[in-house]
Parts: C-alpha cells; structure tokens; sequence
C-alpha cells in the first residue's frame, strides 16, 4: 500500500468527521515516514491540525480517528501518541503489495503526476562554440540532463536546450587563431590557445584546400565558419558520449535574423518599461529589484548582449513554455535579478515563469593533489578528458550527487574505485548483485513471475525496511522535481542499496540445495525483483547505467 493509498484512507476518514458536523471544516492530510519504525509505518498531524475546527481536544480526536481506520483491514494498529500523533501500521499484505507494484509497473514505477500541465524550457551548458566544453560545463551537463529528465517523471513536459553563443567579437578571434595556425604563424595574442586549434586547422586544410587561394578577409571568415562547424559538432559529439541530449540547439545568430529581439524589444516598450536616456535605449529593470537599469541599444546605434539575453528570454517564452528555468555558472550570478526582471518588464511573473539555478565550481584532484592543464586545450580539464578518465558512470553520477550550490571537489582516483565506499560503484553493485540472485533463480527453475505472490509473507525487519524505502521512491522523484534536485535521487538509490544488502544478508532469498521451494522464497523474489527496477530507474533518471554484472 502506497503511502498516497494510506494518505487517502486518512483523508476520508477526516472528510467524514466533517460531513457529520464533528469538523467545522475538513483539512489536508500529510504522512510522513516515522524515524522509529516501532512507531508505525505512517504518522499523521492530522488531529492537531483539524482540532481548531472541532470542540474536541487533539489526542480526542486522534483516538477517534484511529478508531475508525482501524476497521480498514490494510491497517493492523493505529494509536494515538504524545498530544495527538496518530501512527499507523500497514498490514504485512499492503506493506508486500508496493514489490508487486513495482515489478508490474517496470520501468513507470515512480513516475508521477506532480508537474502534469506544467512545460519547462531548461537551457543549460550554453557555451562558446570556440572550444571544448570544460568541467564546469561538465556539472551542468549531469545535472541539467538529470533535472530535465526528473521532472518529466514528475509528468512535466520539458524542453531541453543548447544557446550556442556564436556571434560576436570571440568568434572572429577564434577565425583568426585557426586561420594563424593554419598558415603555421603563431596564434594572435588575445585568440584562442591550446592544441586544439592545431588539429582544427589541420582537419580544415584537409577537407578545404581552396581556402588558400582566397584573399585574407574571406580566409577569416571561411576559417571562422568551418572552425565553428566542426568545433560544434565536437561538443555536440562529446556530450552524446555524456548521454547528454539537447531537443533544441539555439543559435544566437538565429535570434538575430529571425527579428526576434525586435520583437522583444517591441514587447518591452508596450509593457511600459522602456525609455530613452543620453541617446541610448534602456529597460528600467529596478522596478523589479536589479541593482541599475540595462541599456538595449548603445548611443552608436550597436543593439548591447543583454538586448540579446532579453529577446533569448522572450523567444523561449513566445515558443509556448510555462517556466524557462536558467542553469549558470558561480560567475553569472549577478544574472539572477536582471534575468528575474527581464521576465517582469516582459509582464510575467518572475516568481513563476523564470528560474535562474547557480552551480558552484568544481575542482579535479588526482590522489589529492589538483589537476589544472588539459592535454588538449592548455588552460582547461574538459568533458571528455574526465570521460577518458573515470568513465561516463562515475562522472555523471558524483556530479549530480550533490547540490550545485556547494563547491564540489573530484578526485579522480577515489571516483574511479570499485570499492563499497564509492557511491556509484555501491548504487551499481546492489542492482548488479540482484541480477545475479535472479539468474540464479532462472537457472534453478523458479518462475517467480507465474508462482502466487504472498505479500503477508514478507513480515521480517528487513523485509519492512526494504518494502519502506522501496515505497519511497515515487516522493522522492516528486520532491526532486518541485525542488530541482536531483542529487536527492542518487541520496536516495543509496539508501536503497544499504537496505536492499541489509535485506539479503538476513534473508535466505533461494533455496539451499536440500531444501524445498517454499512461499517465502518467491515472495522474496518479488522484493528482490522490485529493488532492481527501482535502481534501475532512479539510475536512469541520473544518465547511469545499471549493470547486471560486476
């Protein structure tokens, strides 16, 4: 029994004190795991809540409300605790129903509707296509992809999306570093450094040997464009390998010549909050607490990147998402207040229709020691150096363990290690140690799957824990979602792990060579069963991978 099952039981219970005149008005019932499983399954507030519409006292009420879920056979106890507390004990057969739950939902099993008819544009990454993507855009690329698949198990429709900064004064300066080396001149001092332009301008001199007999001018731009085709393609490639996947690849020059900062800015002037001011044009932004006014348009006439920041804003907006959610580095912090009053001068509510998230720095050790050059670039560790390293696994999943907003420190030595006190490789073992057990099953002859499964059987300690993490995991996604954090998934599959192998060590799942196949083994096969798809699930929402063998 689910605790949204339990929740319900409760809530009609306190419905029914309201139709008979013992409530004045009903109110909402919350649940919530006890720390002390002697406590019950569930524990509920409600009585003290609903006290304030009724004559009679809170623990009154809670004993009135026990009594009557006690009829409910899917309850063995309910009791009243301290001023009005009221635990409840789920029967052995609802407690063992959330396995079968699990085991026939498959891989929907905790996908909810908490975020149904709600649409997210989650822009994240964003980076210059001017070079490989680094380790910051790493912790984006694990934790965008997460957020974006957590809140579509939440129900939400989300839009995933890459804003390729392609225009501007660092895109000439990148033509012009591979054009320089291409020539096998030195590379201009302000460009662009690192072995990789070197194997850029080879590849273009291979594939485009007519580039030489233009004039300088068009060099730079051929050099430029090609450049950027195939740097582009690199990242895009790179972050396939990351299982990074991206539904929209926006281009700024695209916002350019699609009219759509005209159409912003016209947007933003029927909204009121534009005005002239020493020959520029300027969104009054203080209105809606940024610290100055942002120019749009310069004296000269020359449209400013926050006029491009703006229209990006709008666009998203104008393509049909509810919220645009904003993944930014520590360095874009002061982006939060100006991006929240762009959304207000466009006339949306900056508390609902925008968010910005900051993700703090992540710094790369090896045995404790910092790693700072990049074979490949000079100044940088990129993605796919810390891939070549540690694998797509163990990347993903130590970036998304923890909340962006704290600092994060990557040894590669310690991530990399098949030891229990690894958290991926514990995650992952779990799930590949239930694989093996039901193998072993498969090639006993146990087919668990058309056997009668006996929930009531699975009454132990352990097997209570399990079951109870187990019936988790649906709130988890729920809350991660609402949240946006999809480290509590991995904090989560961690705890399941723990209780999954405190489960198998107390409980014989198969049966030893001299005994009989009973009941309890293939009720245990069921829980086993609906721990591996709950690992492989939450394992999938973080872009990892469950193996079934280690």
């Amino acid at each position: 029994m689910a605790i949204e099952d339990t929740r319900r039981a409760v809530q009609r219970v306190v419905d029914q004190l309201c139709e008979q005149g013992i409530l004045t008005a009903t109110v909402e019932v919350s649940l919530e795991r006890p720390k002390s499983r002697d406590h019950g399954d569930y524990a509920t507030n409600v009585a003290l809540v609903a006290a304030k519409y009724s004559t009679i006292p809170p623990r009154e009420l809670g004993n009135l409300i026990a009594e009557r879920l006690s009829l409910d056979p899917a309850f063995t106890e309910v009791t009243v605790a301290g001023p009005g507390f009221v635990n409840i004990k789920l029967s052995a057969r609802a407690q063992g129903e959330i396995a079968q739950r699990a085991v026939e939902l498959g891989s929907a099993y905790g996908r909810n509707d908490t975020l149904t008819g709600k649409s997210f544009n989650i822009e994240f990454i964003s980076a210059n296509p001017t070079g490989p993507l680094h380790l910051g855009h790493t912790r984006w690329a694990a934790v965008g992809d997460a957020l974006a698949r957590v809140l579509a198990a939440a129900g939400a429709d989300v839009t995933t999306e890459f804003y390729i900064n392609d225009r501007g004064v660092q895109m000439d300066k990148f033509g012009a570093s591979v054009m320089a080396a291409s020539h096998g001149d030195s590379v201009p001092e302000d460009g662009y450094h690192g072995g990789y332009i070197l194997d850029l301008a080879a590849a273009i001199v291979r594939l485009h040997p007519e580039f030489a007999q233009l004039s300088l001018s068009d060099q730079l731009v051929a050099y430029r464009e090609a450049a950027y085709a195939l740097q582009l393609q690199q990242q895009k490639d790179v972050l396939g390998i990351f299982r990074t996947h991206f539904d929209v690849w926006y281009s700024e020059r695209r916002l350019y010549e699609s009219g759509a900062v005209e159409r912003a800015q016209s947007r933003l002037e029927e909204q009121g909050h534009v005005y002239s001011s020493d020959g520029a044009l300027w969104l009054r932004t203080t209105t809606f607490g940024d610290d100055k006014d942002r120019v749009l348009i310069k004296e000269n006439g020359e449209r400013t990147y926050f006029a491009a920041d703006t229209a990006y804003y709008v666009d998203k907006r104008m393509r049909g998402c509810d919220t645009a959610i904003y993944l930014l580095g520590a360095d874009h912090h002061g982006y939060v207040n100006r991006l929240r009053a762009v959304a207000a001068c466009a006339g949306d509510d900056m508390d609902e229709n925008i968010e910005v998230l900051i993700g703090q720095l992540v710094k790369i050790t090896r045995g404790g020691v910092e790693v700072k050059l990049s074979k490949r670039s000079g100044q940088i560790v990129t993605l796919e150096e810390l891939v070549e390293e540690v694998g797509v696994d163990a990347a993903r999943y130590t970036l998304a363990r923890y909340p962006v907003d704290t600092p994060l420190v990557v040894d590669l030595e310690e991530i990399a290690r098949k030891a229990n006190d690894n958290p991926v490789f514990y995650v992952q073992y779990a799930h590949a140690r239930i694989s093996s057990v039901l193998r072993n099953a498969r090639d006993l002859g146990v087919n668990w799957r058309e056997a009668e499964f006996q929930p009531e059987l699975l009454n132990s300690d352990q097997e209570n824990e399990l079951l109870g993490v187990l019936e988790k995991f649906p709130a988890v996604i729920a809350t991660a979602a609402e949240l946006r954090e999809p480290h509590r998934v991995a904090r989560y599959l961690e705890e399941l792990a723990t209780a999954y192998h405190r489960f198998y060590d107390a409980c014989r799942v198969l049966p030893r060579s001299d005994e009989e196949l009973s009941e309890s083994h293939i009720a245990r096969l069921w829980v086993c069963a609906a721990a591996q798809q709950t690992l492989s699930n939450g394992l999938d929402l973080l872009g990892v991978s469950a193996p079934e063998k280690m």
